[in-house]
């Protein structure tokens, strides 16, 4: 039976949901609070210059393809995907570099220079994390987490071991060199927590870093999301911008509709992809599932001080993507995690998508993204943040050997204020929950209402997990959900 769908926010995961929905031949209505879709992966652009203000790294492309196959359709019909080589570089103390290529063989040898029979070690742990990521893509992470046994099957028996134990463990029974391990602990940064707080199963994501390689879609993130919308507005979504929903309308133990800045929407199934806590606070106060100590109690994934940067000449000794680990590690994480405080000497990344492709800047002009991880609702200010720009332009001018600040034609910063404003995203953060143990599957919040009988969750505050793959893969499963439900 169709129904008409109203769906709160248009990131990847309602995007996903929405064309789900309106393939079962459903009315859907994408209600998005500012100007354009996309929600954190929304496009700046300026004096020629085009910037994915959000997610920058293309991952585990299987599920990219995945998701469009489901529509009879490839990635190729709507955009250009090139695969990275390096996939990324890291700078350390003194100028020193280290390219993580685009091939595990090309990967295995360099670790084997660095040092001496950690490439034999390093192919071991792929294939075990190649058995992971095969075992979680093939049904676990397609789980809605309504009940703990959907995850407990024979194989996550036999891996039990994997989750009492951590990465950061893990890795540093083999691989001595401080490099080596944070080349193998970068990649859970991308599920929000430390080495030391992730479950060692999620090495799989090693495997998606080493295995499927890192990708670039020709024109940024954001053409991803522009071939979302062209898929669901071929499937007949509505989308409506620069429409903030202000109050969920409900009538006993059921929403109506929305109440929103460009009138009221009826429904009979309402889907929120935006921020969990601030959608269950557009409810009365007896119909929300969570309350303010619930929220306050979670981890979350940090938050980001970022810029982004037009610069009027082409750089050198710098990589699409580049990683300063020029500072302590450690020592930046627990500002993070523990402390809230930013240390004086941040880690930070660097995305310079122009070197890669020419639809991204003006000839013969650098765009540059850069982005330094701090806890979600820490310091932000001007000051704060011209403090923190300047030390990375001077590390960054050091490191590479050129000149840069001189060169600058614009610098345009986004914390966790905007996050806030933009997204109403709790305490500012920027990737949702941490995926920590505590924190995995059933223990995040539910995709369903336990309140509502026709109100649904997605994306990264619930299962999977915080992400671009995993927010896609929340959008196929809570449509599931509804379908099983209405």
């Amino acid at each position: 039976m169709s129904q008409n769908i109203c769906v709160i926010g248009s990131g990847f995961s309602s995007l996903s949901a929405a064309c789900y929905l309106a393939k079962q031949g459903n009315k859907v209505t994408v209600l998005e609070k500012n100007t354009e879709v996309g929600g954190r992966a929304r496009q700046m652009r300026k004096q020629g210059f085009n910037f994915d203000m959000g997610p920058t790294f293309y991952w585990m492309p299987d599920v990219f393809e995945s998701f469009f196959q489901d529509f009879g359709h490839s990635v190729s019909d709507f955009y250009q995907l090139d695969k990275l080589n390096p996939a990324y570089q890291i700078y350390y103390d003194e100028g020193e570099v280290v390219r993580v290529e685009d091939e595990l063989e090309k990967i295995v040898k360099t670790f084997e220079e660095i040092e001496k029979g950690s490439g034999a070690y390093l192919k071991k742990y792929i294939a075990a994390a190649e058995n992971n990521y095969n075992l979680v893509m093939a049904d676990l992470v397609y789980m809605p987490g309504q009940k703990i046994t959907e995850i407990i099957t024979l194989e996550t028996v036999k891996k039990i071991g994997l989750f009492m134990q951590s990465i950061k463990t893990q890795v540093r029974k083999k691989f001595k060199h401080p490099k080596l391990r944070q080349i193998l602990e970068f990649p859970v940064l991308f599920l929000g927590a430390t080495p030391g707080n992730t479950p060692a199963f999620y090495n799989f994501m090693n495997y998606a870093d080493f295995g499927l390689g890192t990708w670039h879609p020709r024109g940024g993130m954001f053409s991803v999301v522009l071939a979302m919308k062209e898929l669901g507005e071929s499937l007949g979504i509505t989308f409506i911008t620069d429409c903030a929903v202000e109050k969920v309308i409900t009538e006993n133990k059921s929403v109506t509709g929305v109440q929103t800045t460009k009138g009221e929407f009826a429904c009979d199934v309402l889907l929120s992809g935006a921020d969990y806590n601030h959608t269950e606070k557009l409810l009365p106060a007896h119909l929300r599932q969570y309350s303010d100590s619930y929220w306050a109690r979670k981890s979350f994934a940090p938050s980001a001080l970022m810029f982004y940067v037009g610069i009027d000449k082409k750089l050198i000794n710098l990589a699409h993507h580049t990683l300063f680990f020029d500072a302590d590690f450690e020592l930046h994480a627990e500002g993070i995690y523990k402390t809230g405080k930013m240390p004086s000497k941040p880690l930070f990344y660097a995305s310079f998508p122009s070197m890669t492709d020419d639809t991204i800047a003006p000839d013969g002009k650098e765009a540059a993204i850069f982005l330094i991880p701090l806890a979600p609702d820490s310091e932000d200010g001007e000051a704060f943040r011209k403090k923190y720009f300047d030390d990375i332009i001077e590390r960054l001018e050091a490191l590479t050997e050129q000149s840069v600040k001189e060169h600058i034609l614009f610098n345009e910063s986004y914390s966790v204020s905007d996050f806030k404003e933009d997204y109403n995203a709790y305490k500012g953060n920027a990737y949702g929950l941490a995926n920590t143990l505590l924190q995995t599957h059933v223990l995040r919040p539910g995709l369903k209402s336990t309140k509502l009988d026709n109100m649904y969750f997605t994306g990264q505050l619930t299962v999977p997990g915080p992400g671009v793959p995993p927010s896609i893969i929340s959008g196929k499963i809570v449509s599931e959900l509804i379908t099983k439900y209405r």
